[in-house]
């Protein structure tokens, strides 16, 4: 198509040459151009591209992984933080439990140390007043003694069983 170019034109083919270029080997000249250009491509240009294509695809999928990963910790950081918050809660609703628990066995153990020392107020009050009678019988029974063996020697003669359980009657009921 070049040689039809060049032979149309008047005086084309002076000024091709008058430059140094010539049909010829201009032709060659782009066959080799496109045959080494198709070459590179193929063998050079290609595998290049390809490899280069590849990397940067792994380093996408890099990229996409480390951003999972990162929103993988956060969720983790996150459950973490809560399961956290739980376990204090816990703490504390068991502590309060334990404080209270304390505080109504501690009332509890007063309320009893309380009824224990009434019980034993109590129990000695009915101790005292048995003591108390018992030693006003002991009393009675000796003032009763007394009188007998006094009115015996003030009258002299010895008394006779129902004087002297008269005069203890009389003697007591002076008392009482």
């Amino acid at each position: 198509m070049l040689h039809l170019i060049l032979a149309a034109a008047p005086e084309g083919g002076d000024m091709f040459h008058q430059l140094g270029i010539y049909p010829s080997g201009l032709i060659s000249q782009i066959i080799v151009f496109l045959l080494l250009g198709w070459l590179l491509n193929k063998y050079a240009f290609g595998p290049v591209l390809s490899i280069l294509d590849e990397r940067r695809k792994t380093i996408e999928q890099a990229q996409k992984d480390a951003q999972r990963v990162k929103d993988e910790l956060a969720q983790a950081e996150a459950a973490r933080a809560e399961i956290i918050k739980k376990a204090n809660d816990q703490a504390n609703a068991l502590i309060e439990e334990a404080r209270a628990s304390a505080e109504k066995i501690g009332q509890q153990k007063t309320q009893e140390a309380v009824q224990q020392a009434e019980a034993i107020l109590k129990k000695a009050a009915e101790a005292a007043a048995r003591e108390r009678e018992q030693v006003l019988a002991q009393v009675r029974q000796e003032l009763g003694q007394l009188v007998v063996t006094t009115t015996a020697k003030v009258v002299g003669k010895t008394l006779t069983p129902e004087d002297q359980a008269r005069l203890q009657k009389e003697a007591l009921s002076q008392l009482a």
